[in-house]
């Protein structure tokens, strides 16, 4: 049911882009107008019929969002991706982090390089 409701979702998605880029720009973005060609329909009823279509699809696109958020908090194991990244970094607790005494820098009337002692 969850991959029906994705495909439809990925339709609706590019239907919707392609209503949007069909219409006509009313701000003259670009300095790009519709030009006024004739056709069956007038501009205006061109205009309003493909603004009631992007509604449409746009409330469509909407609810399958809703929808496919409802599928995927239903399969969640209750814990965040973060507590489970965090879980298996972890070292174990009887293990150093680091050797102290690597890290500890030559005394100070010492000239020789700061390189870590083999001990």
């Amino acid at each position: 049911m969850e991959n029906v409701i994705l495909i439809v979702h990925l339709l609706l998605a590019l239907a919707l882009i392609g209503v949007v880029l069909m219409q006509r720009s009313e701000g003259g973005g670009l300095g790009m107008g519709g030009g006024g060609g004739g056709g069956a329909m007038s501009s205006r009823g061109a205009a309003t019929a493909l603004g009631k279509v992007t509604w449409i699809l746009a409330a469509a696109f909407i609810c399958t969002s809703i929808t496919l958020t409802i599928f995927a908090a239903q399969q969640a194991s209750g814990t965040s991706v973060l507590d489970r990244i965090g879980a298996e970094r972890r070292a174990p607790a009887s293990e150093p982090a680091a050797p102290a005494g690597d890290l500890l820098p030559p005394p100070a009337g010492d000239n020789a390089p700061l390189v870590p002692r083999a001990d």
